[in-house]
């Protein structure tokens, strides 16, 4: 039986991402001094990491199904087998297990959460731009027939 790519799930999830990061972008303090002292802006930067993490952790979910891999008993296990068939690169697996473990603070430890690492992680939005790239590069190959 063919495996079918849900193209355009993936690609809606991708156009999710880039519509939370182009509003971090807005919303983004110039230094961590301005970031901590606006609750709002804090609240706000840590939601839309969250659900910027929640939707790559999707496209995964998404591309694992589709594929039909199994099923993971955690994410960990889910980036392992995006990278076992080379459609992320390892080192986009370590950036994607950083994430979760960072939406789970988010997510779980809220009260726990350290203002200076949310700031650190609005530093590091190029890692959704790195891991977009990684699925693009995926998609246009599959509908090649490459996979």
């Amino acid at each position: 039986m063919k495996k079918v790519i849900d193209r355009n799930k993936i690609l809606s999830k991708l156009d999710e991402i880039g519509l939370y990061l182009d509003e971090l972008e807005e919303i983004k303090p110039a230094d961590f001094e301005e970031y901590r002292k606006s609750i709002v802006k804090k609240r706000s930067c840590e939601r839309l990491l969250q659900i910027s993490v929640e939707s790559v952790i999707d496209i995964c979910n998404v591309i694992v199904a589709n594929l039909r891999l199994g099923v993971p008993y955690d994410e960990d296990v889910l980036f392992e087998k995006l990278i076992d068939k080379d459609i992320i690169s390892k080192k986009t697996g370590m950036i994607l297990r950083k994430m979760k473990g960072f939406r789970n603070i988010l997510v779980h430890k809220y009260g726990e959460v350290d203002n200076e690492k949310v700031f650190e992680h609005l530093g590091e939005l190029n890692d959704f731009e790195v891991f977009k790239n990684e699925i693009l590069k995926f998609l246009n190959n599959s509908s090649r027939g490459c996979n």
